[in-house]
């Protein structure tokens, strides 16, 4: 009778950069393939080098005599060349984030962009994403999101921030620290007003993993007295057009046009009034904006 454990494939892997998802949450979310990687690349590296280990001891692979390099915020800078001279020398590289996807607000930019530029072969191995599973439990509409990252601590930063993302014509994928949780919560309301529809997605995939659905208004009176705990997505629906009066769009495209350069200010501002880019392009150019 077959015992039912799986054997990950150790085959050698061709050189290059393997960027590797790991699980949110459950360790039972990561591929296959992911796994496959892990136990075949020539060179190990990771945001969190204790937790890669971890992850591998779970699923019953070695680590051996294969360096484990720690890549992350703080030294990637430092770490990126080491790594790519081992690309370049014929070995393969796996490179897993602490938990999720590399990139999607977490370390390995710099490191694949690198590659990319010196010709070397990026992969990638995709899997967990907590923004993705956010919009899959939400209940909003997913035929067209915009991922934001986190919102700025600070409050002043944080409005302009959300001022921005108010009338996109798509539905809104946020991350946000349980410190600062009613903080924006609080600014959400005034901001996006109360009626916005949105879900609060807390500890996706784990023990405790919680969804709070309703209006901008009823999640901040859901959570007003609570002490929130774990990672948090906010998903928010997309905003309505809004009246498109020639102050409400020169003010609009001027709050823009600090920010942005001409063309993503017009295209910006165009979608969130219901406008031709065309127009609102002339419409900067006569204000002496190049």
């Amino acid at each position: 009778m077959a015992s039912g454990k799986t054997v990950h494939e150790v085959n050698p892997l061709t050189p290059g950069l393997y960027l590797v998802a790991t699980p949110i949450g459950s360790a039972r979310d990561i591929t296959l393939r992911a796994l496959d990687i892990l136990a075949s690349a020539d060179v190990l590296a990771a945001e969190d080098t204790r937790t890669l280990r971890h992850l591998m001891e779970i699923h019953g692979i070695a680590l051996g005599d294969r360096p484990l390099v720690p890549c992350h915020d703080h030294n990637e800078a430092q770490a990126s060349p080491r790594l790519l001279q081992a690309i370049a020398a014929g070995k393969s590289v796996a490179y897993a984030s602490e938990a999720g996807t590399p990139m999607i607000s977490d370390p390995g930019f710099p490191l694949a962009r690198a590659a990319i530029a010196e010709g070397l072969q990026v992969t990638a191995a995709p899997g967990p994403s907590a923004a993705i599973c956010a919009l899959t439990v939400a209940g909003l509409p997913t035929d067209r999101f915009l991922f934001a990252g986190f919102a700025p601590s600070t409050k002043s930063a944080r409005r302009s921030f959300l001022q921005e993302l108010a009338h996109q014509p798509a539905t809104l994928v946020l991350y946000e620290s349980p410190k600062r949780i009613n903080q924006i919560l609080d600014d959400l309301c005034e901001i996006f007003g109360e009626s916005r529809k949105m879900a609060l997605c807390r500890e996706l995939t784990k023990r405790f993993e919680e969804v709070i659905r309703g209006s901008v208004g009823q999640v901040r009176e859901a959570c007003h007295d609570r002490v929130l705990k774990g990672e948090i997505v906010l998903v928010l629906g997309r905003g309505e057009k809004v009246a498109s009066d020639a102050a409400t769009v020169e003010a609009a495209l001027d709050r823009a046009l600090e920010q942005m350069t001409v063309k993503d200010a017009a295209t910006a501002v165009a979608e969130a009034f219901g406008l031709t880019r065309r127009d609102v392009y002339q419409l900067a150019l006569s204000r002496g904006r190049k």
